[in-house]
């Protein structure tokens, strides 16, 4: 088969979605062991080229097609709304067209898959850019008609079914991988004192106000560590002598944060996933994670939860986790382990022969 990929998003700094992306394709890569031909493509800013082939890098794509142009957004949101050109215009015939989030691009023939990460823009518009809920919100309206579409969670797939009405033979389940980088061995920050490290974009979902509220009743000398991005909406206050911001950082310096950390806390009132729990694990980090469903899969039975609104709770679960340490750390390195970008490439693969068929 030829499968054409959008790589669109990594024009961008790398956070989950970009990840996801990058990992998938790699898993992909190494299942399709050149039997099937994999095409990267992409609309992009005038700096995306370089962006997204440095995000590719070590990745054995057959071609990657990109195609810079002034306000790329724009380009996309109008293609897809134009409908046509249709993408084989460009590309040649494809026997697959894999697309994301960003736009809906126009095809002709061939199987038409499609990822959903989470259904956040529609369940709470309120904790998202106006931006995001028309993206998002065209993409969703068109999800229906795809032959298949992967979630990262069976939460996030009965989510699709029940609100975008997919039919649930079309859904593949497929889990996000653990990059190589976040092992339990290796080189652990030093912030001057223990340290509870979480791990998100400053935005209202993920709920650091209240996190932050659970680090002050804790008192003594823990220190709370932010890393992540600049987001939107109303800013939680993180100011304080044991607060350490660390704004957005590579995988590599993370993996070292998260080994040096006492606890990794993953608050979040809502995810597709929750991929920095896993990653926490892998590192050989105890886990307090948000006692939301949609964070079972990530959580399995390993992670010490809390009610995501409850200060209290997740200062107690903290404690909790910092005493379990010795018997929490083993049983997470196990769960991580069975999240791998190989097994994303076979589903994906698997996904697409089947709706060939």
């Amino acid at each position: 088969m030829r499968i054409a990929l959008d790589v669109s998003a990594l024009s961008h700094p790398r956070t989950g979605v970009g990840n996801y992306i990058r990992g998938s394709l790699a898993g992909l890569a190494e299942v399709a062991g050149g039997e099937h031909e994999l095409v990267g493509f992409a609309p992009t800013s005038l700096a995306g080229p370089g962006r997204i082939r440095r995000a590719l890098e070590g990745i054995p794509l057959d071609e990657l097609r990109l195609w810079p142009v002034p306000a790329s957004h724009a380009v996309r949101t109008a293609w897809s709304r134009l409908g046509r050109p249709a993408i084989e215009r460009l590309l040649g015939p494809v026997d697959v067209l894999h697309f994301w989030d960003w736009w809906v691009p126009p095809q002709r023939a061939g199987v038409r898959a499609t990822m959903v990460h989470d259904l956040v823009p529609i369940r709470f518009p309120e904790w998202v850019t106006p931006r995001t809920r028309s993206m998002h919100g065209f993409k969703y309206a068109r999800t229906a008609g795809c032959d298949v579409v992967f979630v990262n969670s069976a939460y996030t797939g009965r989510d699709v079914v029940e609100r975008l009405g997919v039919p649930e033979e079309r859904i593949c389940v497929a889990p996000p991988g653990v990059e190589q980088v976040f092992t339990a061995q290796g080189e652990r920050a030093d912030l001057g004192a223990p340290y509870v490290l979480t791990v998100a974009t400053l935005e209202p979902r993920k709920n650091l106000a209240t996190l932050a509220a659970a680090h002050r009743l804790l008192g003594g000398d823990l220190l709370l560590a932010v890393a992540g991005g600049e987001g939107w909406g109303d800013q939680a206050d993180l100011a304080g002598p044991r607060v350490i911001r660390l704004g957005f950082v590579s995988e590599e310096e993370l993996a070292r944060l998260y080994r040096g950390a006492a606890v990794a806390a993953y608050p979040s009132r809502f995810e597709g996933f929750g991929m920095p729990i896993v990653e926490a694990m892998a590192c050989g980090v105890p886990v307090v994670a948000s006692s939301h469903p949609s964070m079972d899969e990530a959580a399995g039975d390993v992670a010490v939860r809390a009610d995501p609104d409850d200060a209290e709770a997740i200062a107690r679960a903290i404690e909790e986790a910092l005493a379990r340490r010795d018997e929490l750390v083993p049983r997470g390195l196990d769960h991580a382990r069975s999240f791998t970008w190989h097994a994303v490439g076979e589903i994906f693969l698997a996904g697409y022969l089947e709706a060939a068929r």
